[in-house]
């Protein structure tokens, strides 16, 4: 049986697609299991030993009219996909999305299994109103005969030699090492998961003088945009503290990554970033805040993955709260780093 997995732009997301590739392979070990996804996510699982083939395409806006090449890129991958005769298609993702199902269906597969009206695709199912995102994906693989496992494997990805390279040359330029630093990173379109100037501020504090970490403070670049406002702002006055011990980095997703594997634990808000250091070596804090609904589906997963859930805002969380969840991992860094040794 030949499998693709159809996935498409959301870096956090492609993440949280490995679980299902991984229980394919295990259920079907003589299947040949492919992805097709957005160039921009794509290189998430291009070194996924479960897989076949990874097929990528440029993400196509209004802007690609002037760029040819792109479009180009765009039908030379589907048409090629299409001609690989794939057995089954999965649109991979946890609710019901036309554009999602209008890809998988252009592959031309000889069977599409998606959350779609009846009829949609040769495999409809229900979408789910509840459950992980992981296990939403994991419950598509029911049409083939595979039951879900337990316990599901978690989210995994290998990192770039680049971004590892990267990460040893920026912490060597501020004196830090490998486990020696909290990542703690801003990064979410709601306001109320962002922690506060204070609490930044107190938490990279209390690390520093019970564990002698110093703190790689995080942000996601831009203002003013309404889909993808960025973090600049929010960012300004914990940088106008000026605290040495808090270094600053606003970069691209690769780089921020070598410096998220390489950190004793990291704290994140409910983001991309919280999913990948979720599943790096030092695990992480996940901040949520309002209804219980989005850590139902969104919780980081992993056996470093922690998460909190503020009634309200994030701001209103208390400090001991945030420290009894953060500091056995910390405990957890320092033991892994010393048997290493």
């Amino acid at each position: 049986m030949r499998i693709l997995i159809v996935k498409r732009d959301k870096l956090g997301d492609m993440l949280l697609t490995t679980p299902l590739i991984a229980h394919l392979r295990r259920s079907l070990p003589q299947a040949e299991i492919a992805v097709l996804a957005a160039a921009y996510c794509g290189w998430v699982v291009r070194d996924d030993p479960n897989l076949a083939a990874l097929w990528t395409y440029p993400r196509l806006n209004a802007a690609s009219l002037l760029r040819p090449g792109e479009i180009a890129a765009y039908l030379r991958t589907f048409g090629r996909v299409r001609r690989a005769r794939y057995d089954v298609a999965i649109a991979a993702g946890g609710e019901y999305s036309p554009r999602a199902v209008r890809t998988a269906r252009a592959t031309r597969a000889r069977r599409v299994i998606a959350y779609a009206p009846a009829g949609a695709v040769t495999d409809a199912l229900e979408p789910p109103q509840r459950g992980h995102e992981v296990d939403r994906m994991l419950a598509l693989a029911a049409p083939l005969g595979i039951a879900l496992p337990d316990p599901a494997p978690p989210p995994e990805y290998r990192l770039p030699e680049a971004a590892r390279a990267f990460a040893r040359g920026w912490l060597a330029q501020r004196g830090l090492a490998a486990g020696g630093y909290v990542v703690l990173g801003l990064g979410t379109r709601r306001a109320v998961r962002q922690p506060s100037t204070e609490q930044i501020l107190r938490w990279s504090a209390r690390w520093r003088d019970r564990h002698g970490l110093q703190t790689v403070f995080m942000w996601t670049p831009g203002k003013g945009s309404r889909l993808y406002p960025g973090d600049d702002d929010t960012a300004a006055p914990v940088l106008a503290a000026a605290r040495p011990d808090i270094h600053p980095f606003r970069g691209p997703i690769l780089e921020a990554l070598g410096l998220v594997w390489g950190a004793a634990a990291s704290v994140f808000p409910d983001s991309g970033l919280m999913h990948f250091a979720a599943a790096s070596p030092g695990g992480v804090v996940g901040l949520f805040a309002g209804s219980a609904a989005w850590p139902e589906q969104w919780a980081p997963r992993g056996p470093r993955a922690r998460w909190l859930l503020a009634p309200r805002a994030v701001p209103d969380l208390e400090e001991e709260v945030l420290f009894r969840s953060l500091e056995p991992l910390i405990d957890g860094s320092f033991q892994a780093r010393a048997e290493a040794r």
